[in-house]
């Protein structure tokens, strides 16, 4: 993804500001997945397809964006879209994860709190007018580390001698991933600031242009 400015995106100037994209359509069909990842945990009691397909969700986070820069279908749309996905798959997997004991509570609270500040941040900007806040490759790359820590942590849920190894790898992918969701949301602080006064410039310019001579 792209840097953290407020000025102009190199992707900007293939924003079409579309809807029906196929970076879109990709971002939804993952989010499409996710009554079917709680229906494997929770109905059909199959944890390991349930970590793969979760595993499955994180390992394609990349794709949307790729497309949409590949094929020239950055979208307005798109960029609110993928991070608010990658969000809603987060806080899915982890409030699942939870509730079926596969994570210890202290270490989901903390997955989800970070989410929480930041999803709450973008509505408070986004309510101030501010301008577009590009998403972090260090925020992303926490996000694919957790995203595929939960279903290590998942698939490691067990009494067999293999899934210790697997809730090895569960920590060491999550505590990394964890550490980078963080070291992102402090980041995006100073960004934040210019993004709201780039903001208020652009508010304060039209309404200059709009006054009648």
């Amino acid at each position: 993804m792209g840097s953290p400015t407020t000025g102009v995106d190199p992707d900007d100037a293939a924003d079409d500001g579309g809807i029906l994209t196929v970076p879109n359509l990709i971002t939804v069909l993952r989010l499409a997945c996710l009554p079917v990842f709680v229906w494997l945990v929770f109905g059909a009691r199959e944890q390991t397809p349930a970590a793969i397909l979760l595993a499955v969700l994180g390992a394609t986070d990349w794709v949307d964006g790729f497309v949409a820069r590949r094929f020239h279908q950055v979208s307005t749309v798109g960029k609110v879209l993928d991070p608010t996905a990658d969000r809603l798959l987060v806080g899915a997997a982890v409030i699942v994860i939870i509730i079926h004991r596969a994570v210890p509570v202290w270490f989901g609270v903390v997955t989800l709190s970070r989410e929480v500040l930041v999803g709450a941040m973008v509505l408070v900007l986004a309510a101030l007018g501010s301008a577009r806040i590009d998403v972090l490759w260090v925020g992303k790359a926490g996000t694919f580390g957790l995203m595929f820590a939960y279903p290590a942590f998942l698939l490691g849920h067990g009494p067999a001698s293999w899934q210790a190894g697997v809730r090895d790898f569960a920590w060491v992918v999550g505590g990394a991933g964890l550490t980078l969701a963080w070291i992102a949301a402090a980041a995006y602080v100073k960004p934040a600031r210019a993004a709201l006064r780039a903001g208020r410039r652009g508010r304060r310019d039209q309404m200059t242009t709009e006054v009648p001579a």
